[in-house]
């Protein structure tokens, strides 16, 4: 019986979701309703009220979820190896293609940003943590270079969405990469 509630449970917290990113293609989260998402997922407002207490609760579920996966991905790799750092940056535009519909909604003004800076925030965290140690860099140097190689890149990854990808995984890690390398090395060629 418990199994039947989990699958039911899990079933209507998926519908839910869906129905919330495919109504994100259209409006922003502001604008839309309980009674918008319940309609879509033909449901009703106690049962969603089961689940999640507002829309807004509903996107921090599905932004968590898919930035726990995203943290498994990076966490396979060691940043501060320039190779395993190509390796880490290929493996989540591979991740971001595979779940490119929903990064498209999650990036879009739709969400009012806050997938961005929940991004931001973690990127920030591994750079610390991992690229940080090897080099010695002050900490209102690392601010800056953490805003930049941040950003830059959440917006690279956002264009080449809107863009259609017309770039494989490992041509924008390629890309990625030489960006990020130069930019930190000073140079220029």
């Amino acid at each position: 019986m418990s199994e039947k509630m989990d699958r039911r449970k899990q079933y209507t917290r998926m519908v839910l979701k869906e129905s919330l990113l495919d109504l994100l293609k259209e409006k922003s989260i502001a604008s839309i309703t309980i009674k918008e998402i319940c309609t879509k997922a033909d449901i009703n407002r106690s049962t969603f009220y089961a689940h999640y207490s507002s829309q807004y609760d509903l996107l921090d579920s599905i932004d968590d979820e898919f930035t726990e996966d995203m943290v498994k991905t990076l966490n396979q790799y060691n940043f501060s190896k320039e190779d395993e750092a190509y390796q880490m940056t290929e493996k989540i535009f591979e991740y971001i293609a595979s779940k490119s519909d929903i990064c498209r909604i999650l990036l879009s003004e739709n969400t009012e940003v806050q997938f961005q800076k929940k991004g931001m925030m973690i990127a920030k965290e591994y750079i610390l943590k991992n690229f940080i140690p090897h080099k010695q860099v002050d900490a209102e140097t690392f601010e800056y270079l953490s805003i930049f190689f941040v950003s830059g890149s959440i917006y690279m990854i956002k264009n080449w969405l809107e863009s259609g990808m017309n770039k494989t995984p490992k041509e924008m890690a390629g890309l990625l990469n030489e960006f990020l390398n130069r930019g930190l090395r000073g140079q220029a060629r």
